[in-house]
């Protein structure tokens, strides 16, 4: 576990072009549910199954979460020139799970992509690590993911304790080689803009926590 913990590290490159490439294949060629910013559920696709497995993510989110993390989520973002999106200051605060529980902590809930969601207690939220594996570089001017170090450490804020720390922190651009990898906990806040060229910027998004159980009843969805 870190010692010292901004929220988020930089890692790599891990991964060679070669090897962003075939995931990219695989991804494309798999049968995943889509939306304007990318491709639910990738965590089905074999290709990224193994990738989530790999060794030296394994040790990275271990970094944050302790021994043994278990990939449960996985999401592809895939911006470009036809479809160039932004994405204001926030938190990542909802978790998927297997079934709904009568816990005032847990809530509001909602389905997406077939999969129950649930805005999750900071507690938690604390459990999860999300590794951002990069398969196309990201530049200062592709839309790069920003985040506000720290940040995780006041727990799951309002959208107005949002606004003052972004403009109250100096933020941080994550500019990342193809192959590297983000490292962010869901409660930093962070945030990207939209791209001012034609560089594409695809990055996996892959979530681990550090059991499936977060409570009695309480697991999450993992696929």
């Amino acid at each position: 576990m870190r010692i010292f913990d901004p929220g988020y590290s930089i890692t790599g490159p891990i991964f060679t072009r070669l090897e962003m490439e075939r995931v990219c294949r695989a991804v494309a060629a798999a049968d995943s549910p889509r939306t304007k910013a990318g491709v639910r559920q990738v965590l089905r696709v074999p290709a990224v199954q193994a990738l989530a497995g790999h060794p030296d993510l394994l040790a990275l989110a271990a970094e944050f979460i302790g021994e043994k993390p278990i990939p449960f989520r996985g999401t592809l973002f895939d911006k470009s020139a036809s479809s160039n999106w932004l994405v204001a200051w926030h938190q990542d605060t909802a978790l998927p799970l297997s079934r709904r529980v009568a816990d005032t902590s847990w809530g509001p809930w909602s389905v997406k992509s077939g999969v129950l969601h649930a805005i999750a207690p900071g507690t938690a939220l604390a459990t999860i690590v999300a590794l951002r594996v990069h398969l196309d570089d990201s530049t200062e001017t592709n839309g790069p993911l920003r985040v506000l170090p720290g940040t995780h450490k006041s727990g799951v804020l309002t959208h107005a304790e949002i606004q003052q720390l972004a403009d109250g922190v100096a933020p941080v651009t994550c500019a990342v080689p193809i192959g590297g990898v983000v490292a962010m906990r869901p409660l930093v806040v962070h945030a990207s803009s939209k791209a001012t060229n034609d560089q594409p910027r695809r990055v996996l998004h892959i979530e681990y926590a550090a059991s499936v159980h977060l409570g009695p009843s309480l697991e999450l969805a993992v696929g």
